[in-house]
């Protein structure tokens, strides 16, 4: 093999290898980031409830996002279909996801007409109705962490993020960086408005997927997080 030909095989050799060698140097060894922070935990289960057909849904192992229609629904049809078209079509396919919306009894009749809405455009299969009394609706209202009250009605166009633990999940410190950059007074993120569609959209759409994460990383065993969520946490608290 004369030199004009070694020279052209090794050309190639290193055009072939840097670019993996690079890519090697970037991908790191373990994948540490800052998972979806817990602002509650122990939220109450949803045992008291049931759909129409007598069926009872668990937040239990399950990755729940827990909304309040009240006892006038299609009052929240604009938020029951921004909630479908930003969070439901995104995320439906993902293992253990459910929407689940809790209503007060007797409203069976109004549920069907969102429902007629929300299905003219998908099956709800992963999107559930339960049916309880309003004492039960305020006790699980009362056990997550809320940014307004209920309404007289008993909804809200505020939903919360449930983890398989009944760990209510969300931001310890929402700042944007330039809150942060002027030392801003921290505020949290502990609830999405539905109505608000750039809310939806960007920041409880990023923190499903985070979360989603989180729990793919612990089935494969990589999980690994430089989370301080617990000790921010807890300074929260006792800040409040």
């Amino acid at each position: 093999m004369n030199f004009k030909s070694i020279r052209k095989t090794l050309i190639l050799v290193i055009l072939f290898f840097l670019p993996v060698i690079f890519l090697l140097f970037l991908y790191p060894s373990k994948h540490n980031y800052n998972t979806l922070d817990i602002v509650k935990g122990d939220i109450l289960e949803t045992s008291a409830f049931a759909t129409e057909d007598r069926e009872t849904i668990s937040l239990e192992n399950n990755l729940t996002v827990l909304g309040f229609f009240g006892s006038n629904p299609m009052d929240k049809a604009t938020a029951a279909l921004n909630l479908k078209e930003l969070i439901y079509d995104k995320f439906k396919g993902f293992k253990r996801f459910q929407i689940l919306i809790l209503i007060p009894n007797g409203n069976e009749s109004q549920v069907k007409l969102l429902k007629q809405e929300l299905l003219k455009y998908d099956a709800l299969k992963y999107w559930h109705f339960v049916y309880g009394d309003q004492q039960d609706i305020v006790r699980i209202f009362n056990s997550l962490k809320a940014r307004e009250d209920l309404d007289k009605n008993f909804g809200t166009n505020q939903v919360f993020i449930i983890d398989k633990e009944r760990n209510q999940r969300g931001r310890i410190d929402d700042r944007t960086e330039r809150e942060i950059e002027k030392e801003e007074e921290v505020y949290a993120l502990s609830a999405y408005n539905c109505i608000e569609v750039s809310e939806i959209k960007n920041k409880m759409s990023e923190d499903m997927r985070i979360l989603f994460t989180e729990y793919r990383q612990k089935r494969k065993g990589t999980f690994d997080s430089s989370t301080r969520r617990a000790e921010d946490l807890k300074s929260k608290d006792e800040q409040n």
